[in-house]
């Protein structure tokens, strides 16, 4: 650590969760020497404005990792299983938003207002969740703590951003030549039009399952934050043609019983959550005014008429924020606070 603050760096720095976390770095005022924005090859050397300055984005190379103490990393799971490693060897601790590290035993997933006392175990890598198991877990917490949960089924709505710039591109280019009674090119990025369309596909198939691997992180990783290996969840995920925020209808079964009304209060009092919940005056979570905000809405809280230890509820987030960056700053902020960067 240098006299007046840490040497950070920022793998993937050009992207969307990139360009996030550097913002927020700035906004929240983290305690930051210096931010090294890292990007591939034909990027390095780009300006990127940053607290009032620029700083100039570096090509990963032995010597160009040399002397960080913190690395918030977005740059793709191949990046991450080579380069992490190294970045630990040299001294730096890193925060990974990618899927590579997650399931990995000795490393802590963890979200910030669900499981803070696991970065006290890392080595050296704190991995941050998927976007869509990071917003729901923060909701279901105070439900885990106050009555258990046996069962879960989740039904995403997951915005275009998560896959990424070209995605908002594709979807803003089919929904201009729809607009325009123009022919609709090909897609590139998702297999069908997303555009005025809603794909039963969010993530890719490997061979042999018939689950996403979207799907797949929310049943595996929620176990895993929640540090419970028998609650059951059923996942589907979905796209749709929304640039930001993601949304989720999540049946909740308790273990214990649990009111509307109780599950309410506790929601209100949760750290990082706001209830929005008046349907009858048209008020529940949406993503469009979730965008560019920290919390995890949540609404549309009821009991499941055909179980009576089940409830339902509508969780929305920005997802490039909390589902992302947001909940990488916040890890880091804890890591300062609590004294366990690597030294």
């Amino acid at each position: 650590m240098a006299g007046d603050g840490y040497r950070v760096g920022v793998l993937g720095a050009t992207g969307l969760v990139g360009t996030t976390i550097l913002e927020l770095l700035a906004a929240r005022d983290f305690p930051a020497a210096e931010v090294v924005p890292f990007a591939s090859a034909r990027s390095a050397g780009r300006e990127l404005e940053w607290n009032g300055g620029t700083i100039s984005c570096r090509e990963l190379s032995p010597d160009s990792i040399q002397g960080l103490d913190l690395v918030l990393s977005s740059a793709g799971g191949s990046v991450s299983a080579e380069w992490t490693p190294r970045l630990v060897a040299a001294g730096a601790t890193v925060v990974d938003n990618t899927s590579y590290w997650r399931m990995h035993d000795e490393v802590p997933l963890v979200v910030s207002e669900v499981n803070p006392e696991a970065l006290e175990g890392h080595s050296g890598i704190v991995a941050n969740p998927n976007c869509s198991t990071m917003q729901m877990v923060v909701a279901l917490k105070p439900l885990f703590d106050e009555a258990g949960i046996e069962r879960l089924v989740v039904s995403t709505y997951q915005a275009v951003s998560g896959t990424g710039k070209a995605a908002i591109d594709e979807l803003t280019e089919q929904s201009h030549a729809i607009l325009h009674g123009q022919e609709v090119a090909k897609p590139a990025i998702y297999p069908r039009q997303i555009a005025f369309n809603v794909l039963a596909q969010a993530g890719s198939f490997a061979d042999g399952d018939d689950h996403t691997d979207e799907e797949r992180k929310l049943i595996d990783e929620t176990r895993k934050i929640l540090g419970d290996q028998e609650i059951r969840v059923s996942a589907t995920c979905v796209r749709v043609p929304v640039v930001t925020g993601h949304s989720e209808a999540v049946n909740v079964e308790t273990r214990e019983p649990l009111s509307p009304e109780r599950a309410r209060e506790l929601l209100e009092a949760a750290p990082g959550v706001t209830v929005v919940d008046d349907p009858a005056a048209s008020r529940f979570p949406m993503a469009i005014e979730a965008a560019g905000r920290d919390e995890v809405f949540v609404g549309r809280i009821r009991r499941d008429p055909g179980n009576e230890r089940a409830l339902d509820l509508f969780v929305v987030a920005d997802n490039l924020r909390k589902g992302a960056a947001t909940n990488a700053v916040q890890v880091a902020e804890l890591l300062v606070e609590r004294g366990l960067l690597s030294s």
